[in-house]
C-alpha cells in the first residue's frame, strides 16, 4: 500500500498569516474576490498533538506550508511548498509530506484545484510556541511568523467567523500577523500587518 493511500488522523493546531489586510477577502468570497495586493502570499503553519499515518505515529511533529497564487486564489495557478519536522524518522516525515502535499486526501488535498506548481518538499527545525492569543513559527533562516487573536468585546477574548468555508477550519480566529517574513525557493514573502486566522484542527484522511 502505498503511502498516500494509508488511512490517518491528526489533531492539534493550525495558524495562518497572509499578505491581505485585514479581513481576508477570500473568507467572504469562496477564494473568488481579488487579494488586497492582487496576489496572496501565505504561511501556514501546523503542530500535530495526537496523529497517526497508518501504522506510523506523528504525535508531537510540525508542519508548514507555502501558498502563493498569482490572482485571486480560486482563479488557481499557485505554488506549495512543504516543510516537514527534522525531527521526524524518514517514515514519519514520508507521512507528512504526504499529509501536507495533499497527496494523502482529507482537507489539504483541498487546495489541489488551485496547485499547478509543487516545490520540493524539506525537512527542517519547525518551531511552533502559541501563547495565550499569540502564535508563533520560527524556521530558523527561511521564516519567522507571529500572528496575535484581534480582541473582541472587554479586549480579552479573540473575535472568531463561523461557518467559513475555509478548508482547515469552518471556524477561525481573527488575527494579525505582527511580523511575518518567509524567504525561500526564490519566494519572498513581507507579511508583517496583514491577516491572520488560527484555530484547532480535527483532522481525517475522509
Amino acid at each position: 500500500m502505498s503511502l498516500a493511500k494509508q488511512s490517518w488522523k491528526i489533531q492539534g493546531e493550525y495558524f495562518e498569516s497572509c499578505n491581505c489586510e485585514v479581513l481576508c477577502p477570500c473568507i467572504v468570497s469562496s477564494l473568488q474576490a481579488p487579494p488586497s495586493h492582487g496576489h496572496c502570499d501565505v504561511v501556514i503553519a501546523f503542530r500535530i498533538d495526537k496523529g497517526n499515518f497508518g501504522a506510523t505515529d506523528i504525535s508531537g511533529l510540525n508542519a508548514v506550508q507555502i501558498l502563493t497564487t498569482p490572482g485571486p486564489m480560486g482563479q488557481g495557478n499557485g505554488t506549495l511548498a512543504v516543510y516537514v519536522d527534522q525531527r521526524g524518522s524518514a517514515a514519519q516525515r514520508a507521512a507528512l509530506e504526504a499529509i501536507f502535499s495533499g497527496a494523502a486526501g482529507g482537507p489539504p488535498s483541498l487546495f489541489a484545484p488551485i496547485i499547478s506548481k509543487a516545490l520540493p518538499s524539506k525537512a527542517a527545525e519547525i518551531n511552533f510556541a502559541m501563547q495565550g492569543n499569540e502564535r508563533k513559527l520560527v524556521i530558523p533562516g527561511i521564516t519567522e511568523v507571529t500572528v496575535k487573536g484581534i480582541a473582541g468585546r472587554g479586549g480579552k477574548d479573540v473575535l472568531w467567523i463561523q461557518n467559513t468555508i475555509h478548508p482547515y477550519s469552518s471556524n477561525l480566529a481573527i488575527a494579525k500577523g505582527t511580523a511575518s517574513n518567509y524567504k525561500d525557493h526564490s519566494l519572498e514573502f513581507h507579511n508583517s500587518g496583514g491577516n491572520a486566522h488560527f484555530a484547532g484542527i480535527d483532522w481525517t484522511d475522509s
